[in-house]
């Protein structure tokens, strides 16, 4: 599954959010713990929020979606559209948890 979306769309603010959300639905991966999402994502659509989009990330990396992890990325997104050196690590380490 290509991830570079959504991911721009988290690191970047690229795209928007309805677009990255149809684009994950008509893309899903067959991983069990995926579908709750998806049947979220249906229902809310462009009005999902960011730490669905973050926590389904994770799964989808084979990851623990906890409250912690889930938190980290944010922090990570949100220093990485700071921009600068700051965000160059960030997003360094942004991919490298999802490893």
């Amino acid at each position: 599954m290509d991830f570079e979306l959504l991911d721009r769309y988290l690191l970047d603010r690229a795209g928007n959010r309805a677009e990255v959300v149809a684009d994950l639905l008509a893309h899903r991966s067959g991983l069990s713990g995926a579908a709750p999402f998806y049947e979220g994502f249906e229902l809310l659509g462009g009005r999902t929020p960011d730490l669905a989009l973050l926590a389904l990330r994770l799964v989808l990396a084979g990851k623990r979606a906890g409250d912690d992890a889930v938190a980290d990325l944010c922090r990570l997104t949100e220093r990485a559209r700071g921009g600068g050196e700051d965000g160059a690590r960030a997003r360094a380490d942004y991919f490298v948890r999802l490893r």
